[in-house]
Order: C-alpha cells, then structure tokens, then sequence
C-alpha cells in the first residue's frame, strides 16, 4: 500500500514559512530558526515529493529543537521520508527512535506499520535469502499483535500471508533442487515443512505432489498412496492431484479406490501427521 503525505498527518499546516538554506546533496546548513519555520518548509519539500530533502529538514528540526513538540512530530516524519526516499534503513532507525522515546504515543502504531512495511520492501524473489523476509513477517506480526482493531492492522494481516506464501515458496525452490538431483530425503524435510508451517499458503498443492513423487522415487507406495489421497481429496481439480494421479497409475499403484474409500477418520488422521 503507497501512502501519501495526507494519510501521515491529517492536518496539514495552514500557510509555509520561508524556505532554509539547503545544498546540492540535500544537506541543511545551520541557520538558526524557530521550530515550526523548519518544520513547515520540511513539509513543503514533502508535499514537493522531495523526500530526500525533506528528511534533512526534519531531521534539522530536532537537531536545533530536540526537547520540543515539534521534534517529536519531525523524527517521525523524517522516518516517512526516508521510506519515501527507499531509503529503507533511515526509515527503519528513525520509526524505530521514536517508539523508544514515546512509546505511548498515539502514533506509536503507525512507527511500527512504518518498520514493518519497510522491512516488507526489501523482499527478495525466492532465489535470494530470505532474511529480510523473515523479518518482516515478525514486524508485521508485532503490528497484528499489539494493535489488532488498528488500520494498520489490517494491511499487516494482509501482508503476512503474502510474506508467508513467499517463505514457503522458497521451501519449495529448495525442495524442487533436492528432489532434482536426487536428494530426496533433503526433499521430503522441505516440502513437509511447507506444510507444517505454510499449511494456508498457495504452495500445499504442489508440496503434497512433490511429497507424492519423493516417496516413488524411494519406493515407499504406500505413503505415496496417502499423501496423493490427502491431495485428491483436498484439491480434487488441481493441476498437482491430475499429475500425482498419473504418476501414481503409470507406477501401478491404485488411489482412486483409496480416496472414495477412505473415512472422514483417516483423512483427519492424515492429514494431521502431514499438516502437524
């Protein structure tokens, strides 16, 4: 979700002061100026969309004014800012000040939805490491969890099963390497723990499937016949049960009867020691 100026402060200051003093690199030189005179010429570089520039004049509001109200609303505005600039780190160490120095503060939700959703920005496709995945799947856990009834909540919640459909979709690369070169008890720990831990994300089709072909390969029909049973009565259309269907029929071994006769009992059973 892009937010805009407005969404940060409903208020918008009633008329902008004179401009400071500013270099080439976005730099603020020292001019000493009363508080809200920075502050509003840092929020007209906002509404500029001149982030960069708008970040150092925020951040020159608390440098000049650091025990005043306005440097309390400036670290959290430069810490927008800098998210707007992509410059994620800034924004993160800023959001992240100013929950330490307020944390009572009315818009200590919104600092935590802003270290969230800047660790989100970070995320890598599936061939890269996933630590900024994983952290933030915990930032926006944190947001769900201490301000549930918020809007930021709800976008977090959101996002949370993007990024856990994402983490198992690296599972499921890993996986697919295994299984590929013949590692299948490498292959099999893989896409089990997709199940375990990413059981209502889009990828359980495809890991059942490949859990289907690993225990072909090893010769292990029987738990090949259960887990394409769980896939079939899961996912009776899926393009991954017509596969499993297939691999299971040119191998000999017999689902269909399996699935029409298996009991509510034994699926529950089954797909409780696959799901955890």
């Amino acid at each position: 979700m892009t937010l805009t100026s407005r969404f940060i402060v409903p208020l918008a200051l009633s008329a902008l002061l004179a401009s400071c003093a500013s270099g080439p690199d976005n730099s603020v030189a020292y001019v000493e100026r009363p508080a809200e005179t920075i502050y509003a010429t840092a929020f007209e570089s906002l509404d500029r969309q001149q982030y960069a520039l708008a970040a150092a004049r925020f951040d020159e509001v608390e440098r000049q004014h650091p025990y005043s109200e306005w440097a309390r609303r400036s670290m959290l505005m430069a810490a927008y800012a800098n998210y707007e600039s992509n410059n994620y780190e800034e924004a993160i160490s800023d959001a992240q000040r100013f929950i330490s120095l307020h944390p009572g503060n009315r818009n200590a939700p919104y600092a935590y939805y802003l270290i969230a959703i800047s660790h989100f920005e970070q995320i890598m496709d599936v061939g890269r490491d996933q630590a900024a995945t994983q952290q933030a799947l915990l930032a926006l856990e944190q947001v769900v969890r201490r301000y549930p009834d918020s809007r930021y909540a709800t976008d977090a919640r959101l996002k949370i099963d993007m990024t856990r459909d994402h983490l198992a979709g690296k599972e499921m690369s890993v996986g697919r390497w295994y299984l590929r070169r013949g590692y299948h008890l490498a292959a099999i720990n893989r896409f089990q723990n997709v199940l375990r831990e990413y059981g209502n994300t889009s990828h359980v089709p495809e890991a059942l499937h490949r859990l289907v072909e690993s225990y072909v390969s090893l010769g292990i029909d029987e738990e090949a016949r259960q887990v394409a049973s769980v896939l079939g009565y899961n996912f009776p259309g899926s393009e991954w049960y017509e596969a499993s269907y297939d691999l299971l029929t040119r191998e000999g071994i017999s689902i269909g009867e399996a699935i029409e006769q298996a009991d509510p009992s034994f699926m529950r059973r089954a797909m409780q020691r696959l799901f955890g």
